[in-house]
């Protein structure tokens, strides 16, 4: 007989932002250890809370920077389309270096980033060598995510729910009920969340009292589970800073005309009418026309005699 088990929602659960504020993280690390973190590379305390999140049992990923379609000032090592793919290698190798047993990496913010796909299979070549998955933060709904890791090794898996884009804590309770229906209706779903004390309150109620068909799991344990990929194409290469765009050629637009140096002389009707005459007489059309006709009456009146 097959249990209740067998048919449980997977809900995962990751806190994004680790690394500046050690009180409110040492408060997510005493959460359960299925709660995964992401840390931001270039945070302070990065190295420090990617140990003790691991000690402490929980998964581990890369929080890494990538460029917004807005226009703000972007963090050290931010990726932008336009990078070689040797300038995001090394950004990604260092973010490696800096944040300690990853076993994966999602964007800090990036809409810019993630809808380019020249931009995410680059990204995706650099994964490949560190055997990390792709935690797709979905901050833009045409992602070129899994459309960039096609024929790579690199497993992409996405975000269905954002905890706490406000920080009231209903509206987190609301939040982490809706992922728990996706993850029960689609038998998983990803919620992201971020370490503020409301959030933080929020879990420590909720996460001991999940319902009996929810299961509280791990990133990687999703990576097999069937992935829909909803984006367009976008194979527009990214622009280069500093460089203006060029603007395509308007087809419509008529080719400019050359002034006369002097104004023209006007043409009289008389004139006209002289010069279209002596070239109807001169024309090749007329001279066999008139061959042809007096042939015809050469011709006829030998038939009659």
């Amino acid at each position: 007989m097959l249990t209740s088990s067998v048919y449980a929602g997977k809900l995962a659960i990751v806190i994004d932002d680790f690394g500046y504020r050690p009180a409110q993280e040492n408060q997510v690390i005493a959460l359960p250890s299925n709660i995964s973190v992401a840390v931001l590379p270039n945070a302070p305390h990065a190295r420090e809370m990617a140990t003790k999140a691991h000690n402490a049992g929980h998964e581990v990923l890369i929080h890494l920077p990538m460029a917004p379609l807005s226009k703000q000032p972007l963090e050290k090592d931010t990726l932008r389309p336009d990078m070689s793919s040797g300038e995001i290698e090394r950004i990604i190798r260092e973010a490696v270096n800096s944040v300690p047993y990853a076993v994966g990496l999602n964007n800090h913010m990036g809409s810019a980033m993630t809808s380019s796909l020249f931009g995410m299979q680059k990204v995706m070549q650099a994964l490949g060598q560190y055997n990390l998955y792709f935690l797709d933060s979905m901050t833009i709904g045409n992602s070129q995510s899994m459309r960039a890791a096609a024929g790579t090794n690199v497993k992409v898996i996405k975000r269905k729910v954002f905890l706490d884009d406000t920080q009231n804590e209903a509206d987190i309770r609301f939040q982490f009920n809706r992922a728990i229906e996706l993850a029960r209706r689609n038998g998983s779903a990803i919620a992201i969340g971020h370490p503020h004390p409301a959030t933080v309150r929020v879990l420590q109620q909720m996460v001991y009292n999940l319902p009996a068909d929810i299961t509280l799991v791990r990133p990687s344990s999703l990576l097999n589970e069937p992935q829909v990929d909803t984006s367009r194409p976008n194979n527009s290469h990214p622009a280069v800073p500093g460089k203006p765009i060029e603007q395509p050629r308007n087809p419509f637009k008529g080719v400019s005309l050359c002034k006369p140096k002097q104004p023209l002389q006007p043409v009289y009707a008389t004139t006209f009418f002289t010069v279209l005459s002596e070239s109807i007489s001169q024309s090749q059309l007329l001279k066999y026309m008139q061959l042809q006709w007096q042939g015809w009456g050469k011709e006829k009146s030998t038939t009659q005699s």
